[in-house]
């Protein structure tokens, strides 16, 4: 029992060393202890900052990446949309271009076939005056007797050159 039971010297003893050590840790140790914690505390309140600022000017970064990433999408539909009314005055343009042709086409080939058509028609009162003048010969050469004969030959000739 005498183990379970220490002595009252000893008692004492150890608590007098107990209050030396505690006297000695709280003068030397626990200052310098504290003070490193709290130079830790202060270390991590100041990443902890840091992490928030790093992470309010992350999200103002991802707000302006957002804003120029509508801005560029912006700008290319303008571009888009511009290329599309530049290419569709280009086709316009094209078109009036060829309906131009076109009718010009069809202008000189009216004027052509009016042209070929009034040679037809000189052609033709060349050859009519041609018959006439072969019909009179012929009139003439022919020795007709009698007047009657010869103006009813000649309205007989005037009749076909009528329906011609």
């Amino acid at each position: 029992m005498e183990l379970l039971i220490p002595d009252t010297g000893l008692f004492i003893l150890q608590t007098i060393a107990f209050f030396i050590l505690l006297f000695v840790l709280q003068k030397f140790a626990w200052k310098p202890i504290l003070s490193g914690l709290k130079e830790r505390e202060s270390s991590i309140e100041n990443a902890l900052a840091s992490a928030e600022k790093a992470k309010e000017e992350m999200e103002a970064l991802q707000s302006d990446n957002q804003k120029l990433l509508a801005e560029a999408r912006a700008e290319r539909d303008k571009i888009l949309k511009q290329a599309m009314e530049v290419a569709n005055n280009i086709k316009e343009e094209a078109r009036e271009e060829t309906s131009k042709i076109s009718e010009k086409m069809l202008a000189d080939a009216k004027a052509t076939i009016e042209i070929e058509k009034k040679a037809a028609l000189a052609d033709v009162k060349n050859l009519v005056a041609q018959l006439s003048l072969d019909i009179t010969e012929k009139v003439i050469r022919q020795e007709l007797k009698d007047t009657k004969a010869q103006q009813a030959l000649v309205d007989e000739y005037v009749k076909d050159l009528n329906l011609n």
